[in-house]
């Protein structure tokens, strides 16, 4: 017997002999229960933590019906899952519905991310007319509204994280509803974009005031007002039938309203016009979804996924559908199919979903803005229905079953079997096909009578409207250099300033040039973003304005990138060539020196002492930049590396920082073969000095110096290859403790054997003070 089934036996055998204590029996039977219970319990945790990694490895895999099957086990055995925890699978039915329909990833982005019906001045996310224009850190501009209402994740063209929308929050911690537009926008950090907002009010002064008017609807609705959004959604209808806006904020006043029939045909109409629009799917699903029907809503968000990814709160309703679907409750006896007949990924071949995508009225029949049959609002509102052929009886039913039932979800209601679950979201389904269908035939009529194309809508803005009298320049100049925009950036305050204007006003405070607002989170991040919009336009309405700009800022650069006129100089310490020179660089105009060197490509600048009578010495060594570490508070740490030694030949000053005329140094090479066999032995023999002092340092001062400089350089075979000599000597001269006078004029030698002399000397005298 092995000795682990030795030890194993032996303590099983003691613990069988071991009498039990007397007057405790009672509390050691109570603790081996307990033991029992957390081991079944442990058990337990454990399967369901399989289970549900089985469930993400088959959605990965393509396996979505087993998939569902794992994650339903999981619940049934208690896993502590929320809605949030089926990202995975949500993402992977997005992808299979995708592939069902014929959609790539590059097909659907394409799709989703158009310039839209508002020309230039569109919002990325809703397509509609730029109205109090807000530019986010990636630098595409949106909306208030959709930034308001989160609408999604990420910026549809660059997939960057868009910043959230705060909610407000009572005394209990809970979110009642959504906070007003200016909190919510200020609470976010970022404010309405001064420029755009201004050329919007003086280029298109209506479409700017219907959209205000519109983001009026919008929070009647998120207060609640339904009655009062709809009736003034139907005004401004009238004024403006064709506004897709209004149409949908007054599918949402309808649904409200619970008047879900009225509400699908006003987005029927949208979608129509506009048939990639993800909102207007996800608006729809909502409203099938709060009217019962599931199925139908799932398509919908599906749709809406497929078309953009990031539209975050479809995203988290198919999650919750999914979570109830999956819920022990729903599935009480077992896994039975028809709890999710009506899920996508289950059935055998590709679906479609007409009666989610087909106009509510036929060829026959003029749209309801055209025959004004809701021109007035109602004095008591008609019971929604999704059926036309439904009695009235019917519709009356479906109206006290909305007043008293509040339509409650089919996937959350607890009485239903899972056959009668099953059966009731056939029902619904079947109702909801029967809801009047146009084909392709059908909107050929329509554009044969008469029916505006997708193009021509309300808020469309043709890119070329923009009257020429209109177009100044002046409305693009940086309110810092009183030119035009270059590389324009928006702040989050909302002003707008030239990339480097706004740099150079951050190396001395974190706060805005003209507002004073703090911007040391945005200096902080340091991405300066260019406002993408900003430019387009730019390039489109003062395309000779931009090329003179871009002349002259070419002009400037080419100056900052001479490398022997005006160089940048820093005033500091010694540097030597090949020895790495670290810095810390706070003051503002090392700031922008270190960030100029860097723009134009050289990566270089000079480094001198100070001198009392010429502000700096007149020989130096340039640097180069391997690495830049930027702080939080504008603060820098640059890595450089010692180049060429130079001789300053004219001094000068620019932006707050010293410049020079240089001219480099090179060592005069030997060409005797006896000089350069002089030149080996001597070079050999201080050679064998240096490491012989650096060996008798304390450990204490060589840890230090190989932790700043790192390790001495080896000797090299040709003296002459490089035009500083061998990198040795250099780096001894960067660790010897000597006066830098002394060592400048060790730096300003043009003769190898001089500079080994000099440095022998120094070798000399500092072992002499080890011996004693």
């Amino acid at each position: 017997m092995s000795f682990p089934a030795v030890a194993r036996s032996s303590l099983r055998g003691s613990r069988e002999m071991a009498p039990r204590p007397r007057g405790r029996g009672r509390f050691w039977e109570v603790d081996g229960g307990s033991g029992d219970r957390l081991e079944r319990a442990a058990a337990e945790s454990e399967r369901w933590e399989l289970l549900l990694r089985r469930g993400e490895l088959l959605a990965l895999g393509g396996h979505l019906k087993g998939a569902l099957e794992a994650y339903a086990a999981a619940l049934r055995r208690g896993a502590p899952v929320r809605p949030e925890c089926l990202g995975t699978l949500v993402d992977c039915l997005v992808l299979n519905y995708r592939l069902r329909h014929g959609l790539g990833w590059s097909a659907a982005r394409a799709a989703g991310a158009d310039t839209g019906a508002g020309g230039l001045l569109s919002c990325l996310g809703c397509r509609g007319f730029l109205s109090e224009p807000v530019t986010v850190p990636c630098g595409h501009s949106y909306c208030r509204r959709c930034l308001r209402r989160e609408l999604r994740a990420r910026c549809r063209l660059c997939r960057d994280r868009l910043p959230p929308a705060a909610a407000a929050t009572d005394a209990e911690g809970t979110t009642p509803r959504p906070p007003p537009l200016a909190a919510a926008i200020a609470a976010s950090g970022f404010r309405t974009s001064v420029v755009l907002n201004h050329l919007a009010e003086k280029w298109f002064p209506g479409q700017l005031e219907r959209a205000r008017a519109a983001g009026r609807l919008g929070e009647l609705l998120h207060e609640g007002r339904y009655r009062e959004a709809l009736a003034a959604a139907c005004e401004a209808l009238r004024a403006e039938p064709g506004n897709l806006t209004l149409k949908i904020y007054r599918a949402e006043s309808y649904a409200g309203l619970q008047e879900f029939k009225a509400a699908i045909e006003d987005l029927n109409a949208v979608l129509f016009q506009l048939p990639n629009w993800p909102e207007v799917y996800f608006r729809k699903g909502k409203v099938l979804h709060d009217a019962g029907f599931l199925g139908d809503a799932l398509q919908l968000f599906l749709q809406c996924l497929a078309l953009d990814e990031d539209f975050a709160p479809a995203k988290l309703e198919v999650e919750k559908i999914l979570f109830d679907l999956l819920s022990p409750e729903n599935l009480k006896e077992g896994l039975k199919d028809s709890s999710w007949s009506s899920l996508p990924c289950t059935k055998n071949k590709p679906f479609g979903f007409p009666s989610v995508m087909e106009e509510p009225h036929s060829a026959s029949e003029p749209s309801p803005e055209q025959n004004g049959e809701r021109a007035e609002v109602p004095s008591e509102p008609v019971k929604g229905t999704l059926n036309r052929a439904q009695s009235a009886q019917a519709i009356n039913a479906a109206g006290r079953l909305a007043r008293e039932d509040g339509l409650k979800r089919v996937s959350s209601e607890p009485l239903l079997s899972v056959q009668e679950k099953g059966a009731l979201l056939k029902r619904k389904l079947s109702l909801l096909e029967q809801d009047v269908i146009v084909n392709e035939d059908g909107r050929n009529k329509l554009k044969k009578q008469g029916e505006p194309p997708s193009e021509v809508c309300a808020f469309s803005l043709a890119s070329g409207d923009v009257p020429g009298e209109l177009i100044d320049a002046s409305d693009f100049e940086c309110s810092l250099c009183m030119r035009l925009f270059f590389e324009p950036v928006t702040t989050p305050c909302g002003h707008s300033f030239c990339k480097s204007c706004l740099e150079r006003c951050l190396d001395h405070a974190p706060y805005c040039p003209l507002c004073k607002e703090s911007l040391k989170e945005y200096l902080a991040d340091r991405r300066y973003c260019v406002t993408q919009l900003l430019e387009e336009l730019i390039v489109k309405y003062l395309p000779d304005e931009l090329s003179e700009r871009k002349k002259v800022y070419d002009e400037e650069t080419a100056e900052l990138s001479h490398l022997t006129k005006n160089v940048p100089i820093f005033v500091c310490t010694m540097a030597y060539p090949t020895v790495p020179c670290p810095l810390h660089v706070f003051e503002p105009r090392y700031r922008l020196m270190i960030r100029r060197s860097i723009q134009t490509g050289t990566k270089q600048f000079g480094m001198c002492v100070s001198d009392t009578q010429n502000s700096f010495a007149d020989y130096g060594c340039m640097l180069q930049i391997r690495n830049v570490h930027f702080l939080p508070d504008g603060r820098s740490v640059v890595d450089t590396v010692g180049g060429k030694r130079f001789r300053v030949l004219k001094r000068g000053m620019k932006d707050g920082y010293c410049t020079a005329d240089i001219e480099y140094l090179e060592d005069v090479k030997v060409e005797n073969e006896d000089e350069i066999e002089n030149l080996r032995q001597l070079h050999d023999l201080v050679y064998s000095q240096a490491c012989s002092w650096f060996q008798n340092l304390r450990d204490r001062f060589r840890s230090q110096i190989l932790q700043h400089f790192g390790s001495m350089p080896r000797r090299e075979e040709n003296l002459q290859a490089t035009p500083n000599g061998p990198a040795w000597c250099w780096w001894l001269l960067a660790v010897l403790p000597v006066d830098p006078r002394y060592q400048l004029s060790v730096l300003s030698m043009k003769s190898l054997k001089e500079r080994l002399t000099k440095i022998q000397h120094i070798l000399t005298y500092f072992s002499r003070d080890q011996s004693k």
